[in-house]
């Protein structure tokens, strides 16, 4: 028989459904993983292994193969310890085998059977709503996907799960993280004189349009530009949902709390191109992409990597 359940790999802010299946076959014990993990994906085998012996269960003398599909979407991050963790509950019996029937599960396991939080809850509970499965997550990571509007079942550990199913313990769904109250930010009534300058920031809050200040040193460039955010009305819904899945991403959402104020980013002109635009071996949201919908000041512009050559090009 072989057991599964969804989980999820990240794509950007999409979170792209994936099948982990689990079987189990004859022959010398083995526990593999297939399906084009990276290397924390194969590790999840030992994190599986030791979650099942602090919780009193132990991997049967089987050939356990753990199949994540699509085979060829790259799997990474250590997210797939509770999918790969929860299928194999059902193929020891340990938990029902209609348990699973229409769930997703994302989460990290700790070597004593607790769960970690993650990042992606948000987009992964969006994605699973959308599918019309309910997600399964850390107990850390439910105000956070509770955000996402369907049903959450936020766990503290597998025992937790083990008896949810059995009947033993009721598990109520999570609720949505608090809005951040946040100081208020600059503003523009403190600036004397630079009528012009504050006239510019207004039509460029207004039409959303870019702002280059060009000017001596203490001439105030930084002092207005970090007074535009105030000028700039708070987020609608739908981006405020959209900013908070990317900083889901980028692990910036801390015990599920939101904001409704518009990003500020003001990377160093030291930064790397890929802390500016994302990528890496693991892609990460750069600085431009956390600025979405919001203000990024690039103080010294000039002084940005490939910037002028950029600029140079264009002209």
């Amino acid at each position: 028989m072989v057991s599964r359940i969804t989980t999820f790999a990240f794509d950007g802010i999409e979170a792209r459904p994936v099948d982990v299946q689990v079987q189990l076959l004859g022959g010398q014990p083995h526990f593999s993983i297939v399906g084009l993990p990276d290397k924390t994906v194969a590790e999840s085998r030992e994190r599986v292994r030791a979650a099942f012996s602090s919780i009193g269960l132990a991997l049967p003398p089987k050939r356990i193969i753990v199949n994540l599909a699509p085979a060829d979407l790259p799997k990474e991050g250590s997210h797939y310890d509770l999918a790969i963790a929860l299928a194999l509950l059902v193929s020891i019996n340990a938990v029902p085998s209609d348990a699973l029937e229409r769930m997703a599960a994302i989460g990290e396991l700790s070597l004593d059977g607790h769960l970690q939080p993650t990042y992606g809850a948000l987009p992964a509970a969006i994605g699973a709503e959308a599918m019309g499965l309910s997600l399964i997550c850390p107990e850390l990571s439910g105000a956070e996907a509770a955000w996402g509007g369907g049903n959450v079942i936020a766990i503290e550990s597998l025992m937790a799960f083990i008896n949810h199913c059995a009947g033993r313990l009721q598990l109520k769904p999570p609720e949505a993280g608090n809005t951040k109250a946040l100081p208020p930010p600059p503003d523009l009534r403190d600036v004397k004189g630079q009528e012009g300058a504050k006239r510019a920031l207004e039509i460029a809050a207004a039409g959303g349009h870019n702002l280059v200040f060009c000017g001596p040193p203490g001439s105030g460039k930084s002092m207005l530009a970090t007074r535009l955010p105030g000028l700039l009305p708070d987020l609608s819904p739908k981006e405020l949902l959209e900013i908070s899945q990317i900083q889901s991403i980028a692990g910036l959402l801390e015990r599920g709390e939101l904001s409704r104020r518009r990003p500020y980013r003001a990377p160093h002109h030291s930064a790397s191109m890929a802390a500016l635009v994302g990528g890496g071996a693991r892609a990460r949201p750069g600085e431009v992409s956390l600025a979405h919908h919001g203000v990024l000041f690039l103080d010294e512009l000039p002084e940005f990597p490939g910037i002028m050559e950029q600029t140079h090009q264009i002209w």
